[in-house]
């Protein structure tokens, strides 16, 4: 196993009516999340809303969820940004935690050339050496993506040691896989394609459906590497409809809805995003229904 574990959750982030961060609702869903399966959280990645936290709620947070579950969970700060020095700055201050990683998106909007991206990343993991890097390539939303050289290039820096492939694609995951030393963790970023991407060489999953199916989600990764791949497949079959629910638009307002459903005082997303429209609610209402997560 790597060092940050099998399923690794992307937290989302609680607000309060008000739109202020909800910190114990944080704490709580941190310790529920660490006992339902969960062996890393992800605090403050896309699905945690980090464009629209300032760093002083974001070193918050990471504070605050690194007591909660400190010694069981491991905690990845999301600590990326379109600005070298910021990142560079927020990586820094989150070490000084003893956080178990850090999440490094590639930089979005400024679209950096492969070079531009390779300088960055290095920058940052020269500026924190004792803090493991977890790269996070998302094409869809970052307008840029991370090239397998890139990445090759990047994995020879002895602390980035894995990274979050969220670009949809096997064969570039694959090529990763074939030109990285094994050591080198690929995540999936895509619960739809998590077990796929296990059959090519990855470790695990970031995961936003590990909110609701968590055990399960360990047991599917767990049949794939023990050579249940049937089991595995039921598993990943059965969950499909959920995967394929909680992105029925824009990540994280789904999922917020559906803990919202069960109960989770997590607040509505903070603008520029929306709470879910009522009828993709009655949608993901109706799979969570199936699958019995009401």
């Amino acid at each position: 196993m790597t060092n940050f574990g099998r399923v690794l959750t992307a937290m989302i982030t609680p607000f309060r009516e008000d739109g202020s961060v909800d910190y114990p609702v944080a704490e709580k869903l941190a310790v529920h999340l660490s006992e339902q399966g969960s062996d890393g959280l992800i605090v403050c990645g896309t699905t945690g809303e980090s464009p629209s936290l300032t760093w002083e709620e974001e070193y918050e947070l990471f504070r605050v969820v690194q007591q909660a579950v400190a010694g069981k969970t491991k905690v990845i700060a999301g600590t990326g940004s379109n600005s070298t020095r910021e990142a560079m700055s927020a990586t820094q201050k989150a070490a000084k935690l003893r956080l178990s990683g850090s999440l490094q998106v590639v930089p979005y909007y400024n679209k950096p050339p492969q070079e531009g991206l390779y300088q960055h990343f290095k920058a940052i993991a020269e500026a924190a050496p004792d803090l493991p890097l977890m790269l996070y390539n998302i094409p869809g939303r970052t307008g840029q993506n991370l090239q397998v050289e890139t990445v090759s290039r990047l994995s020879e820096i002895p602390n980035i040691v894995a990274i979050k492939e969220a670009s949809g694609s096997l064969d570039h995951a694959s090529e990763i896989r074939r030109c990285t030393p094994s050591e080198f963790a690929i995540y999936s970023g895509d619960d739809s394609l998590t077990l796929p991407l296990l059959a090519v060489g990855a470790a695990g999953v970031v995961s936003v459906a590990s909110h609701l199916v968590g055990p399960q989600l360990q047991q599917m990764v767990q049949a794939f590497e023990s050579g249940k791949v049937e089991r595995a497949t039921q598993i990943h079959l059965h969950l499909l409809p959920l995967f394929k629910a909680l992105f029925l638009t824009t990540n994280p307002i789904p999922v917020k809805a559906a803990l919202s459903f069960q109960g989770w005082q997590v607040g509505t997303p903070r603008l520029p995003l929306v709470d879910l429209e009522p009828d993709l609610r009655q949608k993901l209402k109706s799979v969570m229904a199936e699958l019995s997560l009401l």
